[in-house]
Order: C-alpha cells, then sequence, then structure tokens
C-alpha cells in the first residue's frame, strides 16, 4: 500500500523477466501498456475508454480519439516496434502517443504521431493484419512529428 504506482510497475517488471529467465513463462506479457495508457491520460487529464474498446484508447481536451502505445527498453536496446496498428484507414483514431520506457520505468521518449506519418513510415504486416511502427529512423528525424518527452519528466 505505500509503494508509488510507478515502484509497483517496476517489481512487476523485474518479476516477469526473473520467471521468464527461469522458462516458467514464455513471454513478457506484462501490464505495462495499461500503465502507459493510466500514465498517458493522468498526465493529460484524459478520459481513458473502456479497455474493451477497438481502435483508441483515450479522449484528448478536444474529443479527440487518442491511441496509445508503449515499448520497453533493456539498458537502452531493444526493438522500439510498437504494438500492430490495426484499421488505420477505418478512422478508430485520430492520432497516436507513443512511449519508450526504460528498465527502471521512466519514459525515454514520448512523441505524437499523425496518422499520416504512421502511414508513411509504417510497414504492413499480412500475417498479424496491420501495421507496423518503429520508434526510430526518419520518423523521429519528421518535422511533423511532436516530441512530448517533457510531459512526463
Amino acid at each position: 500500500k505505500d509503494m508509488t504506482e510507478k515502484e509497483l510497475m517496476l517489481y512487476n517488471y523485474k518479476i516477469i523477466n526473473e520467471l521468464k529467465s527461469r522458462k516458467i513463462i514464455r513471454t513478457k506479457n506484462n501490464p505495462i501498456a495499461d500503465y502507459c495508457e493510466w500514465l498517458v491520460s493522468e498526465k493529460f487529464g484524459w478520459k481513458l475508454e473502456k479497455s474493451s474498446n477497438a481502435g483508441f484508447d483515450a479522449y484528448d481536451s478536444n474529443g479527440f480519439r487518442v491511441q496509445i502505445k508503449c515499448r520497453t527498453l533493456e539498458k537502452g536496446k531493444g526493438t522500439r516496434q510498437l504494438g500492430i496498428i490495426r484499421n488505420l484507414d477505418s478512422d478508430t483514431f485520430d492520432y497516436l502517443i507513443a512511449l519508450l520506457f526504460d528498465e527502471d520505468i521512466e519514459v525515454v521518449n514520448g512523441y505524437k504521431i499523425s496518422k499520416d506519418l504512421i502511414k508513411q513510415y509504417s510497414k504492413l504486416s499480412k500475417h498479424q493484419n496491420g501495421l507496423i511502427l518503429y520508434l526510430k529512423g526518419g520518423l523521429l528525424l519528421d518535422e511533423r512529428i511532436e516530441n512530448i518527452t517533457q510531459r512526463f519528466k
């Protein structure tokens, strides 16, 4: 009860890693995505949508639908691939917020990404039936991306 939300997330992250190293579990599925959505909504004062909603996670202060995704990097390394983005052309969300966490569950980078940028920099995965977007390279150099990292410091 005395621990902060971030401390609880950090312990969970370490437990998942240990269980995986002991081959007790096979994946690192953990609640970091839910934590990310909660954190973004807290920082911006947004209303989270029900977790069963497909396509977006929150409404921003102007009523726009926001999809929220994240990735945890270990020692600054690892994939910067976000979760699969589905139905981009179905108008299920207005823009994407993406966060990169370090192994201490600190926000390393945060970005607001338009659907136009997602279309330009993502690749279609037929196998996963959606778009794959990496937070690196040309996307991060594009002047249209909005760096929101300071909102989380």
